[in-house]
């Protein structure tokens, strides 16, 4: 994505999916329109796009539980999935926020005006933000 004459990214890292789900909301309601929310992996591999719920039985794998990457293609890549399983955060040995990028692994990526930064700048650092 290339930024128009005037335009600015503003990146901020949350501890919890839930944290930068109410900051994208803020920004929204503030009228900010051009928002993103991502995780940041340690991995190549592509998040998985369900939550998956072992409680009602839709854990495709233990991977797809603790690292979300249910959905590596295992036909093609029949290595990944060892590899990812001796991650220590899927034996559950891991310390807190082990392999999280710096103990906030979801990005708020908004795009703004000059004169709209300092605003949305504000109401990412209320909502616990690192920018």
């Amino acid at each position: 994505m290339q930024l128009s004459p005037g335009e600015h990214s503003i990146l901020a890292y949350f501890p919890s999916s839930t944290k930068a789900r109410e900051a994208a909301r803020a920004l929204k309601q503030a009228g900010f329109g051009n928002i993103q929310i991502d995780r940041v992996g340690r991995y190549g591999v592509s998040n998985d796009a369900n939550y998956n719920n072992p409680i009602a039985g839709r854990a495709g794998t233990l991977t797809g539980l603790t690292l979300f990457s249910a959905n590596t293609d295992s036909f093609s890549e029949d290595d990944t999935g060892v590899l990812l399983g001796a991650d220590p955060s899927v034996e559950g040995y891991a310390p807190i926020e082990y392999g999280a990028a710096g103990g906030r692994a979801f990005l708020v990526t908004v795009v703004t005006e000059t004169e709209q930064l300092d605003q949305a700048a504000a109401i990412l650092k209320d909502k616990g933000a690192y920018l």
